[in-house]
């Protein structure tokens, strides 16, 4: 049985794994240190109101039929050695299994895909400034590489760029585009950053609106096969 650690559940999504009703186990962990976060209590290693798996999987079992999917997301989920185990205990119920990952473990990336019906990559910026979203160095490089792995597993994916002025220029959503475009890149989403959760005040000052006018997102969306853009 897995030893996954487990922040919290959403019971029923129909935005998390397209085309799917989906729950939602989020996994508690992260070592970046992301300004914009939603959800910093996912961060430490041990939370406060930790869920466990026993719990999630009797959950399940009685989901059979009404979802689809179970989507691990977090924090982030491949920090934990747990996590291959739990998904191959989800995929024996049945369900589709998606992935939230911001590439942080590229090899652990790599090990995950082959047991994914879905993954969604959180694409920070472009990969030289990583750093100065997540607090970490090398953190850039970990993300690309991911991405390459994502893109050639042939698992359905879905790349998206929170958007925030206090880490994206227009020129660098442009440029970020560029990258991935030249990665393979063919499906991609641009969120406006919602305050919703973050704890940092003056990251919640700041609204990404004027960022993303007709003009740059007409122009990014001529680079993919899929592009949306969610509004705050």
């Amino acid at each position: 049985m897995s030893n996954l650690q487990i922040g919290g559940l959403t019971p029923l999504t129909s935005t998390d794994f397209p085309g799917c009703l989906a729950a939602v186990v989020f996994c508690q962990g992260c070592p970046w240190r992301c300004g914009y976060c939603h959800n910093p209590h996912l961060i430490p290693r041990h939370g406060e109101n930790q869920l466990e798996w026993p719990t999630v999987m009797r959950f399940l079992r009685h989901r059979r039929g009404r979802l689809d999917a179970v989507v691990f997301s977090g924090g982030e989920p491949t920090l934990q050695d747990g996590l291959e185990q739990a998904i191959t205990e989800v995929s024996e119920l049945g369900f589709k299994v998606g992935l939230h990952t911001g590439g942080t473990y590229p090899s652990r990336l790599g090990e995950m895909l082959p047991l994914l019906s879905w993954v969604g990559m959180d694409i920070k910026s472009t990969f030289t400034d990583y750093d100065k979203v997540t607090g970490t160095p090398a953190s850039g490089e970990k993300a690309r590489k991911s991405a390459r792995l994502l893109l050639a597993s042939g698992v359905p994916y879905e790349f998206s760029t929170t958007v925030h002025p206090l880490y994206n220029t227009q020129d660098s959503l442009l440029q970020l585009a560029e990258e991935l475009q030249q990665l393979g890149a063919k499906h991609y989403l641009l969120q406006e950053f919602r305050p919703q959760g973050c704890t940092d005040e003056t990251v919640n000052l700041h609204s990404a609106r004027e960022l993303l006018d007709d003009a740059v997102c007409s122009r990014i969306e001529a680079m993919f096969e899929s592009f949306s853009v969610r509004r705050a």
